[in-house]
Order: C-alpha cells, then structure tokens, then sequence
C-alpha cells in the first residue's frame, strides 16, 4: 500500500476579495465535513489526507487537473463509494451511503426517465416520499417555474435540448428539498451558450434557495462565477487539497471586473502547475 502522508491544505485568500460580499455565507456550521479522507482502490491511492468543511448554505467548488480524484471525492462524499480512512459527517452525521438530506446531479441527464413526463420526473422522488397528488402538483409546478420550463411540463426527456434535460434534472433534485446537493460536472457536455446560460441560471436558483452546493468542474471560469469558495486539488495518484480562495465578489458575478480577472489569473497559475506535474509524470511512466 502506497504511504499517506499527512499534510495540511494551505489557505489562500485573494488580497483584493478579503471581505465577502453580504449573503456569501463566511460563517455558520459545517454542512459537510471531511476529516483526513483518504480514497483508494487495491494499493492506488487516489486521494490522500483531505481535510474540508463546507458551511451550511455555502456554494463550494471543486477545481483540479483532469483525472486528479474530483468527482471520486464526490463519490465518497455523496455515500456512494467509502472512504479507506478518515471520517466524513453530513448534517452532523457520520456518511454511511445516501440520504434524503442529499441531493445528487449527474454530468449526464441519462439520469431523467425518458418514458414519463417532465412533470412525472420533477415529481418521482416526492410521490416515492409519499407526498399527496395535490401538494406533489404545487411543487412540480414550483420547481418548474424556477428552471423555467412550465411550458415543458408534458414533454418527455428525449424532446427536450441538453441545457433543458439539465434544468429538469435539477428541478427534480431540488424538488426532493435536499440540505446539500452534490453536482458532478452537470454542464461539461453542453456547447459553450449553453453552458454559460446554465452558469447563470443555476447562480439565480442558488441565491433564491441557498442550499449547500459542492460542485465539481475544471473550468475556472465557471467556478468563479458560481463559487462563494473554490478548493484546489492536486494532481493525482494521491490528490490532496492544495489551496482554498474564497470569491468576496457580488453576484452576479462581472466576468471583466479587474478583481474577477486577477483572481482568474491566479488560479490559473495554480492549476497551471498542477497540470504540468500530472503531465509530467504520465511522460515519466511512459504514458500517453
């Protein structure tokens, strides 16, 4: 078994955003806590040592290299896989599988049931809680009026755009009034109108319900428009948590502010480094 070392995420916040703008959640308890996480299959270790807490109502992403262990902590953190050590606790309980506090969205909305209706979709895990037709109804029509897609209400999946497939995916998540919801590059196989578009809605639906989010992505953009704090993730075997910054920036966010553009630049010196080293350990073992 490879050795795990213990180290401490270091804690990085930018000069110019050091006070959070109002409503950005700087305090409270920890929603999801993860206490020296370590994840491997066999003798890999994919991920080493994470220590995180996520605060309750706090929008977290997760940015690394590709391939560097994002969406295996994802996994872990959601119950779907364990933990080889460390302890990871949601709601204050320790994470033994998935739980009706959780709510996941997946990359692909393969996920939606393509033979029932949008509306059925968005109302499957209230009538599976055995929630009356009448209520159920109120909260379809909710949660549809707050992706915008009333007017999808009786179409099926397949009849649908991805950006839509998307929005009734998270219609049907939040339908369930989840505390935390997980999300696993849920806008990486749109085209990039659509994936801006979807950026900017799930910011509105986020300051309107203010659930916990933990968002998995590589694109630093897109973590800069959604994060309220972005955790930098090392390049794997062994992925750890490099650095967190925390994004004091109004929302929505202005792409072209000079504090968004020098954030940006940090970053991507950041991640900048890390892809060097993944590629230049996949050379070394003589890897495509």
């Amino acid at each position: 078994m490879t050795a795990i070392a213990n180290q401490e995420p270091v804690l990085t916040v930018h000069p110019n955003i050091a006070d959070a703008a109002p409503g950005s959640n700087t305090g409270g308890a920890a929603a999801l806590s993860l206490d020296a996480v370590n994840v491997a299959f066999g003798d890999f270790v994919a991920v080493q040592d994470v220590n995180l807490d996520i605060r309750e109502g706090e929008f977290v992403c997760l940015l690394g290299p590709s391939g560097c262990g994002k969406s295996t902590l994802l996994s872990v953190m959601a119950g779907f896989n364990s933990a080889a050590s460390g302890e990871i606790t949601r709601v204050g309980k320790p994470v033994t599988g998935a739980g009706k506090e959780l709510g996941f969205v997946f990359q692909s909305s393969d996920a939606l049931f393509d033979w029932l209706t949008v509306a059925d979709n968005v109302g499957f895990g209230p009538r599976m809680a055995g929630i009356g037709k009448r209520e159920r109804a109120a909260l379809v029509e909710e949660h549809l009026r707050l992706v915008g897609l009333e007017h999808a209400a009786d179409k099926r999946p397949p009849q649908l755009s991805g950006g839509m497939r998307q929005r009734v995916q998270i219609a049907r998540v939040l339908a369930n009034s989840p505390q935390i919801v997980l999300m696993d590059e849920p806008f990486g196989a749109l085209d990039a109108q659509t994936r801006t578009v979807m950026q900017h809605e799930l910011d509105r639906i986020w300051r309107e319900r203010r659930c916990t989010i933990v968002f998995v992505t590589h694109d630093i953009d897109e973590a800069l428009i959604l994060a309220d704090r972005i955790a930098i993730m090392t390049a794997g075997p062994a992925a750890r948590i490099k650095s967190s910054y925390e994004v004091g920036l109004p929302r929505p966010r202005d792409e072209d502010s000079p504090q968004f553009v020098e954030l940006r630049h940090q970053i991507r010196a950041d991640i900048t480094e890390e892809v060097a080293k993944s590629l230049g350990g996949q050379l070394k073992g003589g890897q495509r």
